[in-house]
């Protein structure tokens, strides 16, 4: 069934419920568990941050506010569960760049609408990614990489699951001649635990899922997408520093299903920045995990998500990907 006609129904089931008015109800709201959906697995940075905002929220709600992983199809199953969601302010959910803005031009169907089938409340962080090597390769620099993959055609991959690191991977493969296949993953501790094991040596991925790996040695940064370099680790460069190019914006915000009362999707966002405002959450959670927070209101994110998925369609255009 189609998300629309569901939520119709679902609409309908919930009238009663609403009927005392949105204002009325959003001054108590939440009087029972709050459903966080993610479209990640367990363990990565997204999750992470997901699970540690869901923790505060239980503390200023008194109410339980209960994590649901839902990973898979390139990040689709878990949106869909969102959209197919009671629009009543009990289920929210946390959302990537890739699933909102990239999707629609990666497969030919959805099941869901990424333009109608959301609210978007607030914009939670940008992530910082590195590009990354299995330290046992021995590579350096980008330009080391893609002279080993041309060395050993066929016998290196690289995992991530950001659409817009997969067009500069494909767009690398395309300039320089370089040798890489793209392996799909669930999450980002997957990817990780991939290039640890040599299985999958070369990723782009997020700075948060791989601090400490890259503060041992473990794995080697080659470059990052910050437009400048990160304070954690100031001897790698910039992606404009080592490719003399730029890199989209990877981020990940708050949504709630389509025609969830606004009055509740208002005080939720008005909830969630005295949460990330507050001095020691920014300082575990952004700083010392290099994620920027992102500080963008209500009303500037939802036309932040309309400009960005234009860029999405021409990145995808330029990287020749074809929808599958």
């Amino acid at each position: 069934m189609p998300p629309s006609v569901m939520r119709s129904i679902m609409c309908a089931a919930t009238v009663a419920w609403l009927a005392a008015g949105p204002a009325a109800t959003a001054q108590v709201y939440p009087t029972r568990t709050v459903r966080v959906i993610i479209p990640l697995g367990p363990g990565g940075g997204g999750d992470v941050f997901t699970r540690a905002l869901a923790d505060e929220l239980q503390k200023a709600w008194g109410q339980p506010v209960v994590v649901e992983n839902r990973p898979g199809g390139g990040l689709n199953i878990g949106a869909r569960a969102c959209a197919e969601s009671v629009p009543d302010g009990y289920t929210i959910c946390v959302l990537s760049s890739e699933p909102l803005v990239y999707n629609q031009f990666l497969f030919k169907s959805l099941p869901f609408d990424p333009e109608k089938d959301f609210v978007p409340i607030t914009n939670l962080f940008f992530n910082t990614l590195a590009l990354v090597v299995n330290s046992a390769l021995g590579v350096k620099t980008i330009p080391d990489l893609v002279a080993l993959s041309r060395a050993r055609p066929g016998t290196l991959s690289y995992g991530t699951f950001s659409s817009p690191a997969a067009h500069f991977m494909e767009k690398l493969k395309q300039q320089t001649g370089a040798d890489m296949v793209r392996v799909p993953f669930r999450s980002g501790s997957d990817v990780v635990n991939a290039v640890l094991s040599g299985s999958t040596p070369v990723a782009v991925l997020a700075l948060s899922n791989m601090i400490a790996q890259l503060q041992s040695g473990r794995i080697t940064g080659l470059a990052v997408t910050s437009k400048t370099r990160s304070p954690l680790f100031p001897d790698i460069p910039t992606l404009m520093e080592a490719r003399g190019e730029d890199y989209p914006l990877s981020w990940f915000g708050l949504f709630a299903p389509a025609a969830t009362p606004p009055p509740i999707a208002a005080k939720i966002a008005a909830d969630v920045q005295r949460i990330v405002g507050d001095r020691a959450f920014r300082q575990r959670m952004f700083i010392d995990r290099a994620v920027e927070p992102a500080g963008i209101s209500l009303e500037e994110f939802a036309r932040f998500i309309r400009d960005d998925r234009r860029n999405a369609e021409r990145l995808v255009r330029e990287s020749g990907l074809q929808p599958k």
